[in-house]
């Protein structure tokens, strides 16, 4: 089957206009703090896999998961057999790694176009969503299990289990947050940027039920200034849910609205929202990436604009009272446009990528350090095209404190913009103790 033209695409392509105005108009104020070179700080930079657009699939847009034992997943947008995109693994060996693909996307009912990462089930099963594919190409949640045998193939496919196909309003449409969350009930939990009763998407809840799941929307995004286009969500030890709408909300400052953080709480057999922050281009816009939370239950995030730099922010929000208090750490320079969210090491230094921007203007790692203090920002690595470009993804670290990330264009692959890589920064982060 070949892929076909007018797949849904990722609501990032439609609001660059939108935050290139914005961006314009700071060039001039802040040129002078903002080209002041980065701190460098030697690491050791390695590409795990050059993409290829063949069997090991094309153009990652999510990062990857790490497994307990190291071994990498993730999923690629394009590419396969079939164009629709591929999950797969990549296994550490003596000093190298062994790229691995566990599923081919046909199309159709089976889903295509996986735009989210996988995430590790408690069975240890992978969990994922796919953009398009199912239904009416609304997209759909689906399960990977290794072969019930041992397979002695260096190619080991898993086995593709629906969980739901989206269907439309008021089902919801096009899941595209970066990974699915699981509760400590097994329960499964996500976002599809539209559809729902308002047509502004949706944070859905997936219940084990008779063997299969049972789909119910806990939130419909739209029908006021709770935003619109969710990315992701991650949950508390209360099972309170937390999640960025990428637009809408009180903030007119941009022009589609500049988004929110909202939480939503268990009560009464229902969901009560609440709206933790609105963004008004000063404290940053366009939440896009999925937010991480500590063990002290603080959440953290970036903005793919806005910020005294133009170029997005780093940003926390802290338990205080019954609430919440936002604080921007860190206002990134222009040309940054962070799409990815964050990762934390045990020092609590956060780690990021910026989708342009850097030597070579095509993206660069970031870490933020000190920053129970001021934050200091050091450039971990600057991509070349050759060795990636425009990283969207957000990057993880393992327990001995190794960074890996992806990056959705760039490499040797024969694509037009290059087909993406899978990276690593070895020792970039304090280790697990």
């Amino acid at each position: 089957m070949d892929k076909q033209e007018g797949s849904p695409r990722k609501f990032r392509f439609n609001v660059n206009s939108c935050v290139s105005m914005f961006a314009m108009a700071l060039v001039v104020v802040f040129a002078l703090t903002l080209l002041t070179p980065h701190a460098m700080q030697a690491q050791t930079f390695s590409v795990l896999h050059n993409f290829t657009a063949g069997t090991d699939g094309s153009n990652p847009v999510a990062g990857v998961t790490v497994a307990p034992a190291g071994v990498l997943y993730g999923a690629a947008e394009g590419g396969g057999t079939y164009g629709y995109g591929t999950v797969f693994k990549l296994t550490p060996h003596d000093s190298s790694w062994v790229f691995g693909p566990l599923y081919e996307f046909p199309g159709g009912s089976d889903g295509a176009d996986p735009e989210g990462g996988v995430v590790i089930g408690p069975n240890g099963a992978l969990y994922g969503t796919t953009l398009g594919g199912g239904e009416n190409n609304y997209g759909i949640v689906f399960e990977l299990r290794p072969p019930p045998t041992f397979c002695r193939s260096i190619l080991c496919y898993w086995n593709e289990t629906l969980l739901h196909t989206f269907t439309g309003t008021p089902d919801g449409e096009y899941p595209q947050g970066e990974n699915l969350a699981f509760d400590q009930a097994g329960d499964i939990y996500g976002t599809t940027y539209a559809g729902g009763m308002y047509g502004g998407g949706t944070t859905f809840e997936l219940t084990p039920s008779g063997g299969g799941y049972t789909k119910s929307i806990i939130h419909s995004f739209g029908s006021g200034t709770d935003g619109r286009g969710p990315a992701g969500v991650v949950l508390d030890n209360a099972g309170n849910v937390y999640g960025t709408t990428i637009v809408g909300g009180t903030g007119t400052e941009c022009t589609y609205n500049c988004g929110t953080v909202y939480q939503l709480i268990p009560s009464n057999g229902g969901w009560l929202e609440n709206i933790l922050v609105n963004f008004n281009q000063t404290n940053g816009a366009y939440p896009y990436g999925q937010l991480i939370i500590d063990e002290s239950g603080n959440l953290y995030g970036t903005t793919n604009a806005g910020g005294q730099g133009g170029g997005g922010v780093v940003f926390k929000l802290a338990p205080a009272g019954g609430g919440f208090t936002y604080s921007v750490l860190y206002s990134l320079s222009l040309g940054c446009q962070p799409y990815g969210g964050v990762a934390m090491d045990t020092a609590g230094n956060l780690f990021g990528v910026c989708e342009g921007g850097g030597a070579g203007n095509v993206g660069w790692i970031f870490e933020l350090t000190n920053c129970r203090e001021t934050c200091t920002v050091v450039d971990l690595h600057d991509f070349s095209v050759s060795d990636g470009s425009y990283p969207y993804g957000s990057p993880v670290l393992d327990a001995h404190g190794n960074l890996y990330g992806t990056t959705l264009y760039g490499s040797t692959g024969n694509c037009d913009l290059g087909c993406g890589v899978v990276w690593e920064i070895a020792g970039a982060g304090s280790p697990r103790r």
